[in-house]
């Protein structure tokens, strides 16, 4: 059976309202459900869904600028107040904090040192600092305050990497997607049939680049630091 809520969504003091089975709201919301409509129990969109009050054309596409039923309740689940279960919301917050610790662990190094912070690291500085996380906002919107936060505890810098690399003529050819997977700026062959190349790519990459690069050219490539 399912099970029924209301979805709601405020903008510019407007209130928007949508039925929506709570299982494929979930779904939808952690991408496990490509097509909003899919989730709505019925096809409309209200200003009071209690009191069936529909909410006016003019107002939807104000605040959507758009009329279609489909990104307007995409919108809504999205970014809007979705009731869920105690399980749901605690597996979508957890979600949620894996995205954050892999958007830091991969842009940010510790200053100190110029390396990378594991994933480990910066959970467990998370818990240490009490970080709390909204289970229905964007990721990267919440990374900003959160990196705020997390510094007074961990050293953190947000930064990017320039390297250059020299990959030997027997491994260039089967390297040149991984350098073109990591930010391939520049390549120059040289007359022997070696690859020279400059890459640019999110500091906190580093150490998943040298150990496929180094398993790629079985550690034989030359790499140097350019600047972080």
């Amino acid at each position: 059976m399912s099970k029924t809520v209301i979805a709601k969504y405020i903008v510019a003091g407007e209130t928007f309202e949508i039925f929506v089975d709570s299982d494929k709201a979930y779904d939808y919301i952690t991408g496990k459900l490509q097509d909003p409509l899919s989730a709505l129990e019925v096809e409309d969109i209200f200003k009071d869904a209690n009191k069936g009050d529909r909410q006016s054309q003019d107002k939807l596409k104000k605040a959507f600028n758009t009329e279609d039923l489909g990104k307007i309740a995409g919108v809504i689940l999205k970014n809007g107040n979705v009731p869920l279960t105690t399980e749901q919301r605690n597996k979508l917050l957890e979600e949620k904090r894996k995205q954050i610790v892999n958007i830091i662990a991969t842009n940010a190094i510790d200053p100190r040192t110029n390396a990378p912070h594991t994933p480990q690291r910066i959970e467990i500085a998370m818990q240490e600092s009490k970080i709390s996380i909204d289970a229905f906002k964007p990721a990267s919107e919440q990374v900003p305050e959160i990196v705020k936060k997390l510094s007074l505890k961990l050293p953190l810098k947000f930064s990017t990497v320039k390297l250059e690399v020299t990959i030997a003529p027997q491994y260039s050819n089967r390297c040149y997607g991984l350098l073109k997977q990591y930010g391939l700026k520049s390549e120059r062959w040289l007359n022997d049939g070696s690859l020279s190349a400059t890459l640019e790519f999110p500091a906190g990459l580093q150490s998943e680049f040298f150990d496929k690069l180094n398993n790629a050219t079985k550690g034989s490539a030359i790499t140097k630091i350019v600047s972080v």
